[in-house]
């Protein structure tokens, strides 16, 4: 009697327990699915899965599960991650298997860590935002593989609920006219709502995601699971202060920030084959206030269409002077927090821009500021 009695409760217990477990599991399927796609702070995993020649395990190692928690850890909720063609299709269209398993990987990172992912198609064979010939704009073929880039991309990320994963279409569209932009991100955001309804897309702008241009974005209508998209780093003077791949790299003078960049009697003192590079930039101001008067396109865009907004990336390289690098990231985040703008710094991992440097080093004093806590 005594061992039916003690078989019957343990067998309410253990139903008990199913039930509770269940009513657990229950509540945190709603938590993942029924939330809105919703960013605030994050950074970039740049030069991963994109603008990058590691491969097998040197990519492997490059970026981890770890990092992901470290991320979470410095405050962030999202990161944004790009991938270019070249790492994850053969020119036929067909998948790389390894580079795909890393992606997905750092979705199911995210979500054990809490933590939301934007995937940014960052570089394709036919556009990369700063090369003179992109087929994308003029090649029907070219653009019909954009489309079916994003259609195999869904048959792999569809799986995560909306909460987690969005989808940017491209990363810094550069067509000859706004409207050549406007036609192509209607037409890949028409190809994605066909197999999902409600994913989030982010769009930007034409030409660099530049804030000057965001008047000109057609964004398409009746949808409010979109999120707009701006890419900031003005004054290039200061935030790509003598970067090699551009036509600073030959400038070590001054630059300040705030206030005026560089001044006319600085000016007078460069050599002429300088001048002609930074003569653009003498006499120019700027401070807190002139940056936020620089975002009013794509604030008042938003506005008017009752959609969240975006930073994707911004940033200064590391070689720039600290003083003014410091002064910068702080108005920055200090304007994201005051307008409600998610925000991404470029990036996560970097020499250049990073939080942390390619050797593992913590850059603290700049990952004080970009997570909110300095």
């Amino acid at each position: 009697m005594r061992l039916r009695i003690k078989i019957v409760c343990n067998k309410v217990v253990l139903l008990g327990l199913l039930i509770l477990l269940g009513i657990f599991v229950g509540c945190l399927q709603k938590s993942v699915t029924s939330e809105n796609f919703e960013v605030k702070r994050g950074t970039n995993i740049a030069h991963w899965l994109s603008q990058s020649d590691r491969r097998g395990i040197e990519r492997e190692q490059f970026f981890t599960k770890s990092d992901v928690k470290k991320i979470a850890s410095m405050g962030f909720d999202h990161i944004r991650l790009p991938i270019d063609e070249e790492q994850m299709w053969d020119e036929k269209g067909n998948r790389y298997d390894a580079a795909f398993k890393l992606m997905e990987n750092a979705v199911e990172w995210c979500a054990e860590s809490n933590l939301r992912i934007i995937i940014d198609l960052h570089i394709l064979r036919s556009h990369h935002f700063n090369a003179t010939e992109k087929p994308l704009w003029t090649d029907p073929e070219e653009q019909e593989k954009f489309f079916d880039l994003w259609r195999d991309l869904s048959k792999s990320l569809k799986k995560f609920p909306n909460s987690l994963v969005a989808y940017e279409l491209m990363n810094e569209a550069v067509a000859d006219n706004h409207e050549s932009w406007n036609s192509l991100l209607t037409r890949a955001f028409n190809a994605i709502r066909e197999l999902e309804k409600e994913r989030t897309i982010v769009i930007g702008s034409n030409m660099w995601q530049s804030v000057e241009t965001f008047d000109a974005l057609k964004v398409p209508e009746n949808d409010k699971n979109i999120l707009l998209s701006f890419h900031f780093y003005k004054p290039f003077l200061l935030t790509h202060y003598a970067a090699k791949w551009t036509s600073l790299k030959a400038y070590n003078g001054p630059v300040h920030y705030p206030g005026i960049i560089l001044t006319q009697q600085e000016f007078e003192i460069l050599p002429e084959n300088i001048k002609t590079e930074v003569d653009e930039w003498v006499g120019k101001e700027f401070n807190k206030d002139i940056l936020f008067e620089m975002w009013q396109k794509p604030i008042q865009k938003a506005k008017n269409l009752g959609l969240p907004l975006y930073c994707g990336e911004f940033g200064i390289i590391s070689n720039a002077p600290d003083k003014e690098t410091d002064v910068w990231y702080q108005d920055m985040i200090q304007l994201f927090e005051q307008t409600g703008i998610g925000y991404a710094n470029w990036n996560y991992k970097s020499d250049n821009f990073g939080l942390l440097y390619y050797d593992g080093k913590e850059n603290k004093d700049l990952i004080k500021i970009i997570s909110g806590s300095n």
